[in-house]
């Protein structure tokens, strides 16, 4: 398993697709009232913020101009970090700004989302920030013309390939994304944004039944079990189960499947929704009180206590259907998710690392 090392010190903040593309339409309209290549450009951010942002490129004739941005994420370990991002603006004769999805951008393709089928994928924020940097232009200079914003993203389609647009539907490219105009490092917020997304998109398309797992490891392997179930019923959950579970608990979503591994069913089974290593680790004092209600062995139990990780819990109990052991942290996991989406049906599989399965068994054990 790869980890992602987080940085030693302050985290440095990166900013937003949104944010490039504002910088681009802006600088592509500046270019064209002054007639000279732009620099650099100061964007005002929806959380009353206001940054300068580097001007990557700049080419520009008497009606249109084409500028664009580098992404700078930060700290964050962002898959757009670097990408290049920009607009092709053109002045039309009709007033009105109209957004046009160039090379790289995303299409949108199924229902739930903020955007129409067959609309751009450049979101409600990211366009109110155009509009509203073109818009002051237009007003400052005293311009009579509208606006075409043509967005592009350099090689927008193949890193949307390390993204879960296609899940949701936004083929072809990347989303213009953003709501404060600036990215959070290792912020969990995009992430759960993606989450919820793809709920909306499962219900808007007719689906009731959901299987969420930690990432697409789990998913290959749950896939075997509901082959018949599409693209969009499978959610990932990564470290926040929580947030998915409350998303669903609004949602008429009537079935959910959870898959999960040893060291995620560990924290979930002692009430702990958030999994991220960096919030909370394995309780192996709770662990071992499971082990030794469901009548195991000192000699057994104590060998808990010199893991290292939850994963190797296998090395002390078989991982095997009817291992008391198994059964008994599912049913925690069961109990601790079922408070949470009370009236949805729901099954409950331990998954090991090499795909093999346990599914929750109601009996009598701790």
């Amino acid at each position: 398993m790869s980890l992602v090392k987080v940085p030693d010190g302050p985290l440095r903040e990166g900013f937003t697709t949104g944010t490039c593309a504002t910088a681009s339409a802006k600088s592509a309209l500046m270019a064209i009232i002054h007639q000279q290549k732009i620099k650099d450009v100061d964007v005002h951010l929806p959380i009353d913020k206001i940054l300068n942002i580097a001007v990557h490129s700049c080419e520009f004739e008497e009606t249109r101009a084409i500028c664009s941005v580098i992404k700078d994420a930060g700290d964050d370990p962002d898959v757009t970090n670097g990408a290049e991002i920009g607009c092709s603006l053109q002045l039309t004769n009709q007033k009105g700004i109209e957004f046009v999805g160039g090379e790289g951008i995303g299409t949108v393709t199924l229902p739930g989302l903020e955007l129409k089928v067959g609309e751009p994928a450049i979101n409600p924020v990211p366009r109110k920030m155009m509009t509203d940097a073109v818009q002051k232009l237009i007003h400052d200079f005293d311009l009579e013309c509208g606006v075409q914003i043509e967005v592009f993203a350099i090689d927008g389609e193949k890193l949307a390939k390390r993204t879960l647009n296609e899940r949701v539907g936004i083929m072809g490219g990347l989303s213009i994304l953003g709501t404060s105009g600036i990215v959070k490092p290792y912020s969990a917020s995009s992430y759960i944004a993606s989450i919820e997304q793809g709920i909306d998109v499962a219900v808007a398309n007719g689906i009731d039944e959901l299987v969420i797992n930690s990432g697409a490891r789990s998913e290959k392997y749950l896939r075997t079990k509901s082959p018949e179930l599409t693209e969009q019923s499978f959610i990932h959950y990564g470290n926040w189960i929580g947030e998915t579970l409350r998303k669903i608990a609004t949602s008429p979503i009537r079935k959910v499947t959870i898959g999960m591994m040893l060291g995620k069913a560990a924290k979930l089974a002692e009430g702990r929704v958030d999994t991220h290593s960096c919030i909370s680790s394995w309780n192996k004092e709770f662990i071992r009180e499971l082990a030794e209600k469901n009548g195991y062995e000192l000699e057994k139990t104590k060998k808990i206590e010199t893991l290292n990780m939850a994963g190797r819990l296998t090395e002390i109990f078989p991982f095997e259907q009817a291992e008391t052991f198994y059964q008994s942290l599912l049913k925690h996991c069961y109990q601790v998710t079922n408070e949470i989406i009370p009236d949805v049906e729901l099954d409950f599989y331990l998954i090991s690392k090499t795909g093999t399965f346990i599914k929750y068994q109601e009996n009598d054990i701790y």
